[in-house]
């Protein structure tokens, strides 16, 4: 089942990872729109089928340690998860252009989430797997986490490297102010918050992704059933 869980891990990987390194070739080639809706057509079935095998095989393996009675080991399971989901998701800023209604582009932002961490989705990603894994506490979810890991370990290193070829001298600027790890350049003085840098949080995106983390872990119940139906 791990192996399983690597394997279909990796095609994800190559198929998402390497569509994004083609994006300004495929532009180029067929459009902005029709680039992400091929974009998404791929790799979205790919993540569906990556999850669904996760649900249903989560509690597989050889069983490493157990948190679950320990008291307050939930609400800070909970609490990680929760976080993670603001810095798994700020491309929700960008909804239309997610759906190709909007011509997609490639940002470059240095406000919100971005001032505490360039690579949010890596970091929520982290805070996600520790979760999960303190939570579960088995063989399979730490193969798990190593593969989700591995990739965006991966991201990281693309995701600057396509920003640098796009962007060239503006984001050496921005990579200068910024940080890879949560809140370096704030703290040694990179990065200068303004007075009213929690404004930056007063936006819908983010509130849609309060309403969506909430909805996503009642869901759960709903997400276990779906996946077992399927049986993979």
């Amino acid at each position: 089942m791990q192996v399983v869980m690597l394997c279909i891990l990796l095609v994800f990987a190559l198929v998402h990872s390497g569509l994004a390194s083609f994006r300004d070739l495929g532009e180029k080639l067929i459009g902005e729109r029709a680039f992400r809706v091929l974009f998404a057509g791929i790799s979205l079935p790919l993540a569906v089928s990556a999850v669904v095998y996760f649900i249903d095989h989560r509690y597989d393996g050889v069983q490493l340690w157990q948190i679950q009675g320990i008291p307050g080991a939930h609400e800070l399971v909970w609490l990680m998860s929760f976080i993670s989901f603001f810095f798994l998701y700020p491309s929700t800023f960008n909804l239309l252009e997610v759906a190709a209604v909007d011509k997609p582009k490639m940002h470059m932002y240095e406000t919100g989430i971005m001032r505490i961490t360039r690579h949010p989705q890596m970091v929520g990603q982290f805070l996600w797997c520790i979760a999960h894994t303190l939570w579960v506490g088995n063989s399979f979810m730490l193969t798990t986490s190593f593969g989700l890991l591995a990739h965006h370990l991966y991201g990281v290193w693309n995701g600057d490297r396509r920003l640098a070829i796009r962007y060239g001298k503006a984001f050496e600027v921005v990579k200068n102010r910024t940080s890879i790890v949560p809140f370096a350049a704030i703290l040694d003085g990179r990065q200068k918050l303004p007075e009213d840098y929690y404004k930056e949080f007063f936006r819908v995106p983010y509130f849609t992704i309060l309403a969506l983390t909430l909805g996503a872990y009642f869901a759960h119940p709903l997400l276990q059933a779906g996946s077992y139906h399927l049986n993979w």
